[in-house]
């Protein structure tokens, strides 16, 4: 017999996690940004004024609403005000320039523009391609003023309707548009409470140090879902000691960063554990020398997961319990986590087979949390799914008990002399040495071996030793593995999330004139 026809795809519409927490607690704070605070009642206000502003301009469901601003009040209470209409949140990175930003506005088709007052160039810009745009600050008080006291109803919506488009970063090439849907992010707020921050209420508080626009406004989301406060940092510049200050203020329990923002913090002098429970690092994995110095630091509060836009950071965690200060077989360096509750894993062959306990390959993922696809963009959507499977383009594999272990990209990987070589490994050795902060591995090429890699290193004091550096990682590494050359600079090139993208590190090595060594 052939089975009915589902009744239903109805979902609740996103926007109504804003109106959830104004219900439950109307007076208690539920944002600060600076010396300003925002009660729950106040922002589900400010949230139905916009909203119906929107409406008033002629934005509706579907419409695809770009935004370009750094972290602030009304561009966190304009985010639910878009979902609520049923339009589409398209952030992008405040740091990209005015023409990256137009760039953006047309592969997205997007219908308005929502411009920080600190870019009127990238306003005028997208105005080639939008009529309908607003900029932050006193003209959003005035439409917020003019629809004061407005009552809109919440736009119906189904779980496949897009709610988010979420760029990737493009470290391999152009930005891609991942189609987040209202079915989608639901499982993912009710996964990150559950698996990332168990137990959080209206009396935790969250300290937003990464913008609003990627993973941290997804964060902020379940914050929300919990009526639990956000704390903004007062200005865009990343202060650690502000930070730590507002951590202790307000009683801050958790916190979502990306491991070199996470290292940072901890190795600050006003650095403490305070009332931290769950302090959340994704995007990136962590070298085993700063884990074990962030849990001296800190204690075993740090959560880590893995995942990538568009599984929307969920596809591993690892808990707090199931960090390790002492090496050891508990300790299982290196993994990032066990499957999130809800998703599978399957390490891959080139063929997309399936392969045993820690047989290397693509990590590919099916879930819940997957996203709905490319906008756009089916030759993409044809390279990213396999059988239904979202691969990754990372490299890894799993141990018997499903834990995962990241090698690196697959397009970070090089081949020397036939041999496979992920700098990850090469990586993670070079960070046990004593007087090195930070290093990356790239493979460049070579007319002897194909090949070779590369080491680029911050030394924690001036200068750097190249002799004396490899001849230290002779003693720690077979000999395929170790860097031909060593290039040292006083700090590494960090995307605006706080990575370290391979592409930036070569473009740094371009500029200062030592690429076309490494190639000789």
């Amino acid at each position: 017999m052939m089975a009915e026809p589902r009744m239903s795809r109805r979902v609740m519409n996103l926007g109504h996690l804003l109106t959830q927490a104004a219900r439950r607690e109307p007076a208690r704070v539920g944002l600060v940004w600076g010396t300003r605070a925002w009660s729950w009642a106040e922002m589900e206000s400010r949230c139905a004024a916009i909203a119906a502003g929107l409406r008033a301009m002629g934005i509706g469901k579907g419409d695809r609403v770009l935004v370009h601003s750094k972290n602030c009040e009304q561009m966190f209470v304009a985010q639910f005000a878009v979902f609520h209409i049923g339009a589409v949140w398209v952030p992008t990175n405040f740091r990209l320039l005015a023409d990256e930003v137009l760039d953006l506005a047309r592969m997205a088709k997007v219908s308005a523009f929502l411009c920080h007052p600190d870019f009127p160039g990238h306003a005028a810009a997208v105005a080639q391609e939008v009529d309908r745009s607003l900029m932050f600050g006193d003209d959003m008080e005035a439409l917020i003023a003019a629809h004061e006291g407005a009552t809109v109803a919440a736009e119906p919506v189904e779980y496949d309707d897009p709610c988010w488009f979420f760029f990737t970063s493009g470290t391999t090439g152009r930005s891609k548009a991942s189609v987040l849907t209202h079915g989608q992010m639901a499982f993912v707020v009710n996964n990150h409470l559950a698996d990332l921050l168990p137990g959080t209420t209206e009396r935790d508080a969250s300290l937003v140090v990464a913008p609003l626009s990627h993973g941290a406004g997804v964060h902020q989301l379940t914050q929300v879902a919990r009526a639990a406060k956000t704390v903004l940092l007062p200005t865009d510049r990343f202060d650690i000691a502000e930070a730590w200050r507002l951590i202790a203020e307000h009683r801050v329990t958790n916190l979502f960063t990306v491991p070199t923002i996470l290292k940072m913090l901890a190795e600050h002098p006003d650095a403490a554990p305070h009332a931290l429970r769950h302090v959340i690092y994704a995007g990136a994995p962590m070298y085993r020398a700063d884990q074990q110095m962030i849990l001296a630091r800190l204690g075993r509060v740090i959560v880590q997961y893995f995942g990538l836009g568009e599984v929307t950071g969920n596809i591993t965690y690892l808990r707090p319990d199931q960090h390790e200060a002492e090496d050891g077989p508990a300790a299982r360096i290196g993994t990032c986590g066990f499957e999130r509750t809800g998703m599978q894993i399957e390490i891959q062959d080139d063929e997309g087979r399936a392969l045993p306990p820690f047989g290397t390959g693509e990590i590919c993922v099916i879930g819940p949390a997957v996203f709905a696809g490319y906008f756009d963009n089916p030759e993409a959507n044809a390279k990213a799914f396999r059988d239904g499977w979202f691969r990754t383009g990372d490299l890894g594999h799993m141990d018997a008990e499903g834990f995962l272990y990241i090698t690196g990209r697959a397009s970070d990987m090089y081949i020397s002399g036939g041999s496979n070589i992920h700098p990850r490994e090469v990586e993670e050795k070079l960070l046990t040495h004593p007087d090195i902060a930070e290093c990356a591995v790239l493979g460049v090429p070579d007319p002897l071996w194909g090949e070779v890699g590369i080491a680029v290193v911050v030394p924690r004091s001036g200068g750097g030793d190249e002799a004396a550096l490899l001849a230290w990682m002779g003693e720690k590494m077979p000999r395929y593995k170790i860097p031909k050359r060593v290039f040292f600079l006083d700090e590494m090139p960090k995307s605006g999330y706080g990575k370290v993208p391979k592409r930036l590190v070569r473009d740094a090595l371009e500029a200062r004139g030592m690429l076309p060594l490494a190639k000789a």
